[in-house]
């Protein structure tokens, strides 16, 4: 299996899909945000601590994954720090999906040590929460103050965020989330304040990643490249990367799950996680990322493999609402859509999803994840209260049509 950049710039009638689409949403007024610069190539994370001091930081605090730092990433970290004469403070307590309290033990940390310049080296709970400590602490607030859609009153201590996984996008978005225990349930931190000041993307870092988690990851930024092409909120330009995205992931997400060494493959997963992220900072979500955080907030389940469960059920769903954008999707995914009326092109995306999802190993279902059928009422109840990704959604859904959506990924 070797890589594949993709088939968009390889297929003119792809372009001319895209184009026309474009064409119909150019009356509508849209804007275009993300991280204020975006750093990629190979080695790159030896350019850290160049890159703290030209966003005028002495002090960093690293926010960074508890098992990477097991692992030496932090004594390597620390040693470019040396070698350049620069001191850091090493938080290295981030593991599985964070509890909101660990933000503002974060922010204790780093008023502690004086911090200046906040960086986040990991996968997406360790982005999220580097970026809730840099709002935090320098806005003197608590945590809990900040959740929900622009409750950050300033900006926060200048960012960086580093992915070790190509999954969340963390590194462009503006989201932060968090597990609130008390209430078990998911929360997160939505402001323009938390777009990070530069995303150093590395695909070194990614070679390591095991396979079961490389899969759930690539599969979770498919997720967020599918929902925000097809969000009713998406702009020409969201869709550009979006689509984008979807060619990236589907192209080379088999190679790094089964040869993870193929360096070229990761980058290009990486890129696809960075531009999924860029469609979900600007076009939103939809029904899936409504659906799977209960699962987290209630069950633990992981985010990645909550959207990977969830999101052919939903594609199946919402495949009337987006007709013409799923046959899209399908191109891009390389299924053979020519003579096929649209209902059937646009139906081969989620059989294409579905293979992808099988030849990556991943067979877990609510079923063998132990959550009861008897609980879908309660999930969907709680899905419901995650209304921003729900008014994106392409098609209306109901909390009936949430349960059935439960009972087709069961």
């Amino acid at each position: 299996m070797g890589v594949k950049r993709g088939r968009l710039a390889a297929d003119p009638r792809i372009y001319k899909k895209t184009d026309n689409l474009g064409e119909i949403e150019m009356n509508k007024t849209f804007s275009f945000t993300g991280a204020k610069k975006i750093v990629f190539g190979n080695g790159t994370l030896e350019q850290l601590a160049e890159h703290i001091r030209d966003l005028g930081g002495k002090t960093p605090l690293i926010v960074l994954d508890k098992n990477l730092s097991l692992a030496g990433l932090g004594e390597k970290v620390s040693g470019y720090f040396e070698k350049a004469g620069m001191g850091a403070i090493i938080f290295d307590k981030v593991e599985g999906e964070p509890p909101l309290e660990l933000a503002d033990e974060g922010a204790v940390a780093a008023a502690n040590g004086k911090c200046d310049i906040v960086v986040g080296i990991g996968g997406g709970s360790t982005m999220d929460l580097a970026k809730a400590v840099a709002v935090i602490v320098a806005n003197k607030g608590k945590a809990k103050d900040y959740l929900g859609l622009n409750m950050v009153p300033g900006p926060g201590l200048p960012t960086i965020m580093v992915p070790t996984t190509a999954g969340t996008g963390s590194e462009v978005t503006f989201t932060s989330v968090f597990i609130r225990k008390d209430l078990n349930k998911k929360e997160g931190m939505n402001s323009p304040y938390l777009y990070p000041d530069i995303a150093l993307l590395d695909p070194e870092l990614t070679l390591s990643i095991p396979s079961d988690v490389t899969a759930t990851t690539g599969i979770d930024a498919l997720c967020h490249a599918i929902e925000s092409y097809t969000s009713i909120t998406a702009s020409p330009m969201s869709e550009m990367v979006s689509l984008e995205a979807i060619s990236l992931i589907s192209s080379n997400l088999r190679t790094c799950v089964h040869n993870g060494s193929d360096l070229e493959a990761r980058g290009q997963m990486l890129l696809g996680s960075m531009y999924a992220g860029l469609g979900l900072a600007n076009a939103g979500v939809t029904a899936v990322h409504s659906l799977s955080y209960p699962l987290g907030g209630m069950y633990g389940i992981p985010h990645g493999l909550a959207n990977t469960l969830l999101l052919p059920a939903v594609m199946n769903f919402n495949l009337p609402g987006a007709l013409e954008k799923f046959s899209v999707i399908a191109e891009v995914m390389g299924e053979p859509t020519d003579g096929l009326s649209l209902n059937e092109a646009a139906g081969l995306a989620i059989g294409a999803v579905e293979d992808l999802i099988d030849d990556c190993g991943i067979y877990d279902s609510l079923e063998t994840l132990g959550i009861e059928e008897e609980d879908f009422p309660k999930l969907a109840e709680a899905a419901m209260t995650v209304a921003r990704p729900l008014a994106n959604n392409p098609r209306r859904m109901t909390e009936e049509d949430a349960i059935e959506i439960y009972n087709d990924a069961y």
